[in-house]
């Protein structure tokens, strides 16, 4: 017997939310104004990588009762706000930070292989009348796309007070992911 595809008036509420998120988040990332700093790009382009991050955990927020879930998401917003903070507060240090153009060339045509594997992978999520485990099933692969974001910087000479913010992304997002694919296990949908 098929399964029923029909989703609740709250699944159709969260995923325009995510979607409109989403949306938000692909155009910033990819319009963001490069210069000849890996440093200050790679800033341009995480803030509002974390900015969606904390909106998708918010959105979840409003709906789930799963609570753990919720300090995963809880979580999320505190960890990428921090982040988010750290960034804002070295990007003049950072955006002076000059690369040679082979690197700066070699940088964003890594980034520009990762993103569209991220955007992909969220945009289509296998999406179920559960929540919670569409929540997860779209942010595993928006923290996938951090880490190898943050990896790819992490090959080049950037600004040293980068390098602690990166790692931090690397850890946190690197256990993100582990807490979302055991709960996931635990979640039927």
């Amino acid at each position: 017997m098929g399964r029923d595809c029909r989703f609740s008036d709250v699944t159709k509420e969260y995923l325009t939310n995510f979607h409109c998120i989403l949306e938000e988040m692909v155009q910033e990332m990819t319009e963001a104004e490069l210069t000849g700093s890996i440093s200050q790009n790679f800033i341009s382009q995480m803030i509002p990588h974390h900015q969606a991050a904390i909106d998708m955990s918010r959105n979840i927020l409003r709906y789930t009762t799963n609570i753990p879930l919720q300090d995963i998401a809880l979580q999320i917003v505190e960890e990428q706000t921090r982040s988010i903070e750290d960034m804002c507060r070295i990007q003049n240090c950072c955006a002076r930070w000059e690369n040679c153009q082979r690197d700066v060339c070699l940088y964003q045509r890594r980034v520009n292989q990762i993103l569209p594997v991220m955007f992909s992978g969220m945009a289509n999520a296998c999406t179920m009348n559960n929540i919670n485990g569409d929540f997860m099933r779209e942010m595993i692969p928006h923290h996938k796309g951090a880490i190898a974001m943050s990896e790819n910087a992490l090959r080049y000479e950037i600004c040293q007070e980068l390098v602690p913010v990166l790692e931090a992304i690397i850890t946190s997002q690197t256990r993100g992911i582990r807490q979302m694919q055991a709960l996931l296990r635990c979640i039927r949908d």
